[in-house]
């Protein structure tokens, strides 16, 4: 914990005779304060908007000028980014505006819970951590359960975190290989008359499984792995028959199967062996008489306590600030249709 010098001394009072101070925080380096902000002082700007403080930085020191509230928050977020960049978060990723917003909510303690005993997975090249706690909660699932369902829209990371903690599982020698399926119902024709071997007909399909594997430990130790059949394409029709032992298999885009699928490929799994379901339940794209075997699985198997089922919502969206926004005005938008034609005596055009 930096050094926090705290003066109770009475500023010139505010328009509204509030009594303001200002406290002096100072960190280990220049630089290091520098990082916290991402080097940009247009966010510092974004505090001082959000959190209604005046900030200074000179040098290592970091001067906050404000009324008591204001003055409190300021210090709790520089606290909380200063632990983040120590576990690895960067400001340059979001995750200062993601800390900045839980601080203005009052909700600062979500990001204190997720940096006690942080987890961490140390993948060759780069650590991964989470970046949320429902990113957290999500992981520490996957850590300690054999199949784990991770729900949600896109850009919450269950994906890229499922594929970490594959890797991790491998890395580790705790299973000796990783099987990616997903289903390719959005080509809208059968494999067989797509060009190029089996792996050349599913990448499209499967690119988003090898884009999180690039990121986690690079495309060149990515293919290396492929390359060795250590990482396997399994196009759901050829996992039948088969009993998945010492594996980590993760089944992506999961509300595309049906239901036949979805119960043939959760019933592969064999000693030693992890499964992860990823998929959201709102964009299903299967043709409208078949049901989704992740919708089905969902009303089965969620009763059953050794197979956690993990909700993600807009509010844990990783990717770009206008992701949620998006995400949460098409959610807006389908309910309002769905009650414009309930309404009517129709019925709704979703996906199901």
């Amino acid at each position: 914990m930096p050094p926090v010098k705290n003066f109770a001394t009475v500023l010139p009072l505010g328009l509204d005779n509030s009594l303001m101070s200002f406290t002096e925080i100072e960190f280990e380096s220049e630089r290091f304060l520098h990082t916290l902000y991402g080097e940009n002082p247009e966010n510092l700007r974004t505090v001082e908007n959000a959190l209604g403080s005046t900030l200074v930085a000179r040098g290592e020191v970091l001067r906050i000028e404000g009324e008591e509230d204001s003055l409190a928050r300021s210090k709790e977020l520089f606290d909380l980014l200063r632990i983040g960049r120590e576990q690895g978060f960067s400001p340059r990723n979001g995750d200062f505006n993601r800390i900045l917003s839980k601080v203005a909510e009052g909700k600062g303690a979500e990001f204190r819970e997720l940096f006690n005993e942080p987890l961490v997975l140390k993948l060759r090249k780069t650590s991964v951590v989470p970046r949320n706690l429902a990113q957290k909660k999500y992981l520490r699932k996957i850590m300690e359960n054999d199949i784990v369902f991770g729900l949600g829209p896109a850009g919450t990371g269950k994906t890229f975190l499922a594929m970490a903690a594959a890797l991790d599982s491998l890395l580790r020698g705790e299973v000796e290989k990783i099987i990616l399926a997903r289903p390719a119902v959005e080509a809208g024709e059968a494999l067989g008359f797509l060009p190029g071997d089996l792996e050349e007909k599913l990448l499209p399909y499967l690119r988003p499984l090898y884009d999180a594997m690039d990121e986690s430990i690079g495309a060149f130790e990515a293919r290396k792995l492929v390359e060795a059949g250590v990482v396997e394409i399994a196009p759901l029709a050829y996992i039948r028959g088969r009993t998945l032992s010492k594996c980590f298999a993760l089944l992506d885009e999961a509300q595309n199967t049906t239901s036949s699928q979805m119960m043939m490929f959760l019933t592969r799994l064999g000693e030693g062996s992890k499964m992860v379901v990823t998929g959201d339940l709102t964009q299903i794209d299967l043709p409208r008489r078949r049901d989704s075997g992740l919708v089905q699985a969902v009303k089965i198997l969620e009763s059953l306590d050794k197979i956690p089922f993990h909700r993600f919502d807009d509010r844990d969206v990783v990717r770009h600030p206008l992701v949620s926004d998006i995400i949460r005005a098409y959610d807006v938008y389908g309910e309002k249709n769905r009650c414009d034609i309930e309404t009517k005596g129709g019925k709704p055009q979703g996906h199901g």
